[in-house]
Order: structure tokens, then C-alpha cells, then sequence
């Protein structure tokens, strides 16, 4: 059979095409230049637009990434519990700073241009370091004068009781007090009476003895007894004054001097003479001997003779104000002016009624006397019970400069 028999016709003969880029070809246009192929999207599958995800990708590119294990939780980056320590270990006290110390204020500095040399060493100055070698000499010697003040002010603050009489009886009125005195004389005393003690001080010894009792000139050193080994010493600041100190001394077997307690007194409201006469408001000067005691008390255990007479008293009211009720209580003569070996109530004046006499240590009323030395009344009674005719007691009374000539 021809092929012109044939019942189906075929299409006329075409060439076949070479297979082409499964990406889209741009038509090239032969009056442009060549330009490179741009991609519209990424493989996946098949091409999609950028904006749009793969199909089946669910989750959106800001979103977090999925965990890298079932159950895993991501861990803190600091820890919310304080990192163990090791055993006995104790955290060092914070800085508690010394009492009474101010820090120094800290000085900052002006700030400076920029760039300047002060901007690269920073802008705080350093603060010097505190010397406290001179706070430490300010306060010790603050120390010591708080010291010297308390002991000055312990010694005027007591005020012995202390009264004085010519003779028993009533001491007498109140009157205006004594002008004090001048300052260069007082002044001239007290360094008479401490250049004699710091005389005596360099011949003290280990036991505390001296070699001579301070504030004793020869004069009066020579008018104390050879048998004398106690000594009552009485001692105004000058001869103007009514207050005095009175101390016992005591004589070693080598013939130095033991002080005993320092007690303050009183004496004549117009202070001391080496002249008495009745009436005149001052203490006698001198060195007398104590042999009899009595008081209206009973005996608190005297060695001396000791009269006990309810005519030992005395009332009303001293040159102040102050109460005489009790003064002659206890009772040591002075014996000046009188008879030695009798009860100090004796009125006989060996030298006569005009030159006074009743001059006794008896107790303090706090106020100066007529004539007399006064202590408080428990120094009154352990004067008593201390002094002993064996050591043939004495009382060496006057104004400082007085007695240190």
C-alpha cells in the first residue's frame, strides 16, 4: 500500500528543541546589553514569592527558635542563691570608725577643660593622712591638768569643821570678814613654802621620811624638843588668813620625820601673831606643848588626861552664821598661857588676863575662831586617841612665811 492510502495524515517535519533551564528565561533583546538572570524566589519545591514561607513551614522567621530538647529549661545566667562558702568561714566586720573622729572633708578639684592633663587623672584629690601624734600629747596633757585640777578641788571642797575661843564660853557675834590679802604677799609664800619643800622632798627616802619638816625654818626646828616625837603642825598661807592645814608628824628612831594625814582647819578670824592679846581675833605664833584633853563627850581613848564636863559647851552662832553647837565636844589645851597638867576648863593666865588664853584644837563649826585651831570632829577624836605623853607632843602653829624663817 502507497503511502497516499494511508487514513491519517501526518504533521509536516519539525525540528526538535534542545531542552531548556527549568528557570525562566528572559527574552534578550538585541538592541540592550546582556544582563545576568534574576531569581524571584528560592527552591522549594517550587518557585514561590520572597515574602512568602515554604507550604508547611508553620512558624514565622522573628519567632524563637525551638527548644534543643523536650523538657529542657534554659538555666539563669546568675545564680539566685549566694555562692557557698567555705566551712568557718566568717564574713570580716564592716569599718566602724573611732569615736569623736570627722573625717576630713574631701577636696575636689575645679573641673578642668576638656582634654586638660587634670581630666586623665581624675578629679578627686587623694585626702591627706591624719597625724595624731600631736591629738595624742594635746590629750594626755589635757589628762594630766584635769588631774592636778581634781586633786586641788577635792582638797578646798572638804571644809572641816573647825572653831576657836579665848577661853570657854560663847566664841562670840558675827562680823564683816577680814579683807583678804594682797597678792604679792601671798605669792611670796606660797614660794617660800615651795622651795623649802622641794628641798626637803630630795631627802626623802623609800619609807617617805625626811630629814626635816617642810615649811620649818631653824628657828622654829630649834624650838621643838629633843624628847618631842610628835608634832602637830598648824600652817596659814599668811598672817591675815583664817584657814590653815594641819598635819601630825612623827619622829623615827633616826630622828627623821613620818607625816601622817593632812586635815583643814580654821584659826583667828583675823589670822595669826606673834603678839596675843584678848580680844583680838588671832591665833597665837609659836611652839607650845599638849598635855591635857577632856570635852563634853566621853573619852574616845585618849592617852593625855582627859576631863569629861558638861561645861564644855558653847552656843549660838559664829562670825558667819555659822552654828557653834558641839565645838568643844573634844577638846586638846594649847598651852598657851595657862597650868600645865590641869583640865583645860582652867582659868589661870600665868602671864595675866590681857595677853588671852582658852587657846585649845577643838572641833570645827565651819568658821573661823577667836583664837583657837579647829578640825573636823572625827580628826578631833583620832588626834586624841593618837597623841601620847611619852612622845611629849607639841603644836607648832603661824602663818607660812612665819614659821619658814
Amino acid at each position: 500500500m502507497s503511502g497516499s492510502d494511508r487514513a491519517t495524515a501526518y504533521p509536516p517535519h519539525q525540528p526538535m528543541s534542545e531542552p531548556g533551564d527549568l528557570m525562566p528565561q528572559q527574552q534578550y533583546d538585541s538592541r540592550q546589553p546582556y544582563q545576568e538572570p534574576v531569581q524571584q524566589g528560592y527552591y522549594y519545591g517550587d518557585y514561590q514569592p520572597y515574602e512568602q514561607a515554604p507550604d508547611g513551614y508553620s512558624e514565622t522567621y522573628d519567632q524563637q527558635a525551638p527548644a534543643y530538647q523536650a523538657g529542657y529549661e534554659p538555666e539563669s545566667v546568675y545564680a539566685a542563691e549566694p555562692v557557698d562558702q567555705a566551712p568557718g568561714y566568717a564574713p570580716t566586720p564592716g569599718y566602724a570608725p573611732t569615736p569623736g573622729y570627722a573625717p576630713e572633708p574631701v577636696v575636689l578639684a575645679a573641673a578642668p577643660a576638656p582634654g586638660g592633663r587634670s581630666a586623665a587623672r581624675g578629679r578627686r584629690r587623694k585626702a591627706k593622712q591624719k597625724r595624731h601624734g600631736k591629738a595624742v600629747m594635746a590629750g594626755t596633757a589635757l589628762l594630766v591638768a584635769a588631774t592636778a585640777g581634781w586633786y586641788a578641788v577635792g582638797q578646798d571642797g572638804a571644809k572641816p569643821g573647825i572653831a576657836a575661843a579665848d577661853g570657854p564660853g560663847p566664841e562670840g557675834v558675827s562680823k564683816p570678814d577680814h579683807p583678804a590679802p594682797g597678792a604679792a604677799a601671798a605669792q611670796a609664800a606660797s614660794d617660800r613654802q615651795s622651795a623649802a619643800q622641794a628641798a626637803d622632798r630630795s631627802q626623802t627616802r623609800q619609807d617617805g621620811s625626811v630629814a626635816a619638816i617642810p615649811g620649818l625654818g631653824a628657828a622654829f626646828t630649834a624650838k621643838i624638843p629633843a624628847e618631842t616625837t610628835q608634832v602637830v603642825l598648824a600652817s596659814g598661807q599668811d598672817k591675815n588668813t583664817d584657814k590653815n592645814t594641819v598635819t601630825l608628824w612623827t619622829r623615827t628612831p633616826e630622828g627623821r620625820w613620818l607625816a601622817g594625814e593632812t586635815w583643814q582647819g580654821h584659826n583667828g578670824k583675823n589670822g595669826w601673831t606673834t603678839d596675843h592679846n584678848e580680844g583680838d581675833l588671832r591665833s597665837p605664833i609659836g611652839v607650845f606643848s599638849l598635855t591635857d584633853a577632856g570635852g563634853r563627850k566621853t573619852d574616845p581613848g585618849s592617852k593625855l588626861p582627859y576631863d569629861t564636863d558638861s561645861r564644855f559647851v558653847v552656843s549660838g552662832t559664829g562670825f558667819f552664821g555659822d552654828q557653834l553647837a558641839g565645838s568643844f565636844d573634844y577638846v586638846v589645851a594649847i598651852n598657851y598661857n595657862r597650868v600645865a597638867g590641869n583640865t583645860p576648863l582652867d582659868t589661870r593666865r600665868p602671864m595675866g588676863s590681857k595677853k588671852g588664853g582658852g587657846i585649845w584644837l577643838h572641833v570645827d563649826h565651819d568658821g573661823p575662831t577667836h583664837g583657837c585651831v579647829s578640825i573636823p570632829e572625827d580628826k578631833m577624836a583620832q588626834l586624841i586617841r593618837t597623841l601620847d605623853p611619852a612622845a611629849h607632843p607639841v603644836i607648832v602653829m603661824g602663818d607660812a612665811p612665819t614659821l619658814a624663817a
